[in-house]
């Protein structure tokens, strides 16, 4: 069971790794993660249906969500829609691409095929099948953690990083902002479909509404993991996304499982997700303003 829960939450966390990017990073609240997240399952379930490989697949399924990204900075950038707006009619068209994708269907299973996770499983011979998949994730998500690192340790990473908390500096500085959201809005979403490129395959379907309510999810998760770990340095801020989204997921399993003691059913799950993201964001303002009062006495 809290195999299973490590693992559901390891495919979360590339996901919320993407909204941290969009929200944390750039500042800027992307919405079409509910879409991008269907489309990279659905690429990918199409790949493989077609027998085009699960690797080609995967692939894909990233350049699909990072295409999305684009499209939503281009929007935001070019003809000046408000952010929130750019993500929301991104987010309404890729509903229409997904389905189109699918074939013209809503979904697609894929239980009589390979996926990466069967292959995972065949290639563990006698390792039991849960600790299989369960070290698969752990040095997948670790490979993406470390190469997001090192990016944000580079030039444009540093760069990037510093358009959301003052845009007008590096304006300044001579770089262009709409370039670097360009960018940071390709990878945040490269990662959201990847991610749901991994849970189509794991879940043994893919639905052009598996995305739904992904981008309060990915941020509940993100500030979770905000409470675990206090610093400044990527290394501990990528992990803190990554525990941040297990954390979740185990709170999401025990609410799902026990909550019938309080009378909680799976349908109360997303309005949970919303008051925890809001208390969340109290706790947050009310630790700012307490550390702003010790400035100013000190």
């Amino acid at each position: 069971m809290i195999e299973g829960i490590i693992v559901d939450g390891l495919i979360f966390s590339i996901l919320a790794l993407g909204v941290f990017i969009s929200f944390r990073i750039l500042d800027f609240p992307d919405l079409t993660v509910d879409g991008s997240f269907a489309t990279g399952a659905a690429i990918v379930a199409i790949c493989i249906i077609n027998g085009l490989g699960i690797f080609i697949g995967i692939v894909l399924a990233f350049i699909g969500g990072a295409i999305a990204g684009v499209v939503t900075a281009t929007i935001h950038n070019k003809l000046k829609v408000p952010n929130l707006l750019s993500g929301i009619l991104v987010m309404t068209m890729l509903y229409s691409i997904n389905i189109r994708i699918l074939g013209g269907r809503a979904n697609i299973a894929l239980l009589r095929v390979d996926t990466i996770f069967t292959k995972v499983i065949t290639l563990g011979g006698s390792i039991p099948r849960e600790y299989a998949l369960l070290l698969f994730m752990i040095i997948f998500v670790m490979v993406i953690k470390v190469l997001i690192d090192l990016f944000f340790r580079t030039d444009l990473g540093i760069t990037m990083g510093a358009l959301g908390n003052n845009e007008q500096m590096i304006t300044t500085n001579g770089v262009n902002p709409e370039t670097m959201k360009v960018i940071g809005l390709g990878l945040s979403n490269g990662l959201v479909a990847l991610s749901g490129a991994l849970l189509g395959q794991y879940q043994g379907f893919a639905d052009a509404k598996l995305g739904q309510g992904m981008i309060v999810e990915g941020l509940a998760a993100v500030m979770l993991g905000e409470f675990l770990l206090r610093s400044n340095k990527i290394f501990y801020i990528t992990l803190r996304v990554v525990l941040g989204a297990i954390l979740y997921k185990g709170l999401m399993f025990f609410g799902r499982y026990y909550g019938y003691y309080i009378n909680m059913t799976p349908s109360d799950l997303k309005m949970i997700t919303s008051i925890l993201v809001i208390v969340s964001l109290v706790i947050a303002k009310s630790q700012d303003s307490a550390g702003q009062r010790r400035k100013e006495q000190k």
